[in-house]
């Protein structure tokens, strides 16, 4: 059975590239019927926060990627938090030591800062070896640690040789020998380096595929040795493109909203920022664009995974919410927008004329991206507008007798009020034009919006009549 997993650090919103991971992890899971993971990497004691990890789960849950196992559901293969697992990552630790594979460094970190300068000042790489590290290892050392309270780091000893990892995505990426030198695998303060708990986790809860952005690929020679240096198999590995903003640079806060709460505060719908995420590095193999989380799931697959990067493009987003908003059932489309629609009335008031609701949605749905827009389309059937229109005395004419007959209208339908437009355009001479467009400048205060059959529809007979005298004076 396939395991994977999402592995994120509490230290801030779910960010899309993120989100995506966790998107590709999740459809590959249930495409192949096996087990999604949820783990919190929590060992960044000073950035982590409860707040981020609550406001993560909530994102995944919001977006429909359930798990099957993490820190919130159990499991058979917990803690799924890595602040509580830090025994497991020492005894591994110790164990690599006392096979000689890793080791005790007895230097304070401004020790080891000095260390990398000189290393660069001289035109070498960083690459630290065991004989420099241990070289702070002295008997009045260890006792200075001891009398302090202090705790070593441990080193992992990196072979010197070449490692080969055959990627899902990328093919066959090559690591030539020396491409780094011994790397801290424990802190002193005995809380693991990612690196290092992450190949614990994964082979200890069994993940099969850990496919991840490539900003990880550099992480991935260091967690092959230790897999080697533990014995255990890795699982494979898929390292998928970079997202870039629409300039082709990496994508961050200068491009606009960037994180999954961003895009639910402004209106986007989850399947609708699903369906987008999944095309940033995969394409559907009949180039389909619009599809439900069960369509995704369906036609997912690791081969179509892209190399190049992919961009971020935020016209191609909103055109996908719209496209999902209209595809919406009306008891869909009134539960979505119902807390836009909560500015101008309150939910009892909603539910008892819903029909209503579902006909003024229906009539600014072709006009919505972003849900957030709800309200500054609907105002006007709320709101009368104050704005006084210069109407000739023909028009004025005209809608004096629109108002007789619309007063005179007693089933409250189409047909009769397209009926009383006809009546009131033959008793004076203004053009079709002119009638319509000033028309809906009286009711809404705008030039532009719904057709105007559902305007003079939804506001009613009432109100119709009010605005248009307000506009006779």
């Amino acid at each position: 059975m396939v395991r994977l997993r999402f592995a994120p650090s509490p230290t801030g919103y779910l960010h899309v590239g993120g989100a995506r991971t966790a998107l590709f992890n999740f459809l590959y899971a249930r495409k192949m019927n096996g087990k999604f993971i949820l783990r919190i990497e929590d060992t960044d004691l000073e950035r982590s926060e409860k707040e981020f990890e609550e406001g993560l789960i909530e994102s995944m849950k919001w977006l429909g990627l359930n798990w099957d196992e993490g820190p919130d559901v159990g499991g058979g293969y917990g803690p799924y938090r890595q602040s509580e697992r830090l025994d497991i990552y020492n005894k591994y630790a110790q164990k690599l030591v006392e096979e000689g594979k890793a080791y005790k460094v007895y230097a304070y970190p401004e020790e080891i800062e000095k260390l990398r300068e000189e290393l660069l000042s001289q035109g070498k790489a960083p690459h630290y070896t065991r004989e420099m590290l241990e070289s702070f290892t002295t008997p009045e050392r260890i006792k200075e640690y001891e009398e302090k309270g202090l705790k070593p780091a441990i080193y992992f000893q990196m072979p010197r040789k070449e490692y080969v990892l055959n990627d899902i995505v990328k093919g066959q990426v090559v690591f030539k020998e020396g491409t780094l030198g011994d790397f801290a695998i424990i802190r002193s303060n005995g809380v693991p380096i990612y690196n290092f708990a992450c190949v614990i986790d994964d082979y200890l809860m069994k993940i099969t595929h850990v496919i991840r952005g490539d900003d990880h690929l550099s992480n991935t020679v260091k967690q092959l040795a230790i897999y080697e240096a533990l014995g255990w198999n890795p699982p494979e590995f898929g390292h998928v493109s970079m997202i870039l903003g629409p300039d082709a640079k990496k994508l961050s806060k200068r491009h606009g909203a960037t994180s999954v709460e961003e895009f639910k505060e402004r209106g986007y719908l989850p399947q609708a920022v699903v369906n987008f995420l999944a095309l940033l590095g995969w394409s559907h193999p009949e180039g389909k664009e619009i599809m439900s989380l069960e369509e995704l799931i369906s036609a997912f697959s690791l081969d179509r995974l892209g190399k190049n990067p992919a961009i971020f493009d935020p016209q191609k987003l909103k055109w996908m919410n719209a496209e999902h908003f209209r595809h919406l059932s009306d008891e869909e489309m009134l539960e979505v927008s119902k807390p836009y629609l909560e500015k101008f009335a309150r939910e009892e008031e909603i539910n008892e004329r819903k029909e209503w609701f579902i006909r003024l949605l229906k009539a600014i749905k072709d006009r919505v991206e972003e849900l957030s827009q709800i309200p500054e389309l609907v105002e006007f059937f709320f709101v009368e507008p104050e704005n006084k229109v210069e109407l000739s005395d023909e028009v004025k004419q005209v809608y004096s007798e629109l108002v007789k007959e619309i007063e005179n209208i007693e089933q409250w339908d189409e047909k009769n009020i397209y009926q009383a437009f006809k009546n009131a355009m033959k008793k004076g001479k203004v053009k079709g034009k002119d009638f319509y467009m000033n028309l809906r400048i009286v009711l809404t205060g705008r030039e532009e919006g719904p057709e105007l059959i559902d305007i003079v529809y939804l506001l009613g007979k009432e109100n119709i009549v009010k605005r248009i005298q307000k506009q006779l004076g």
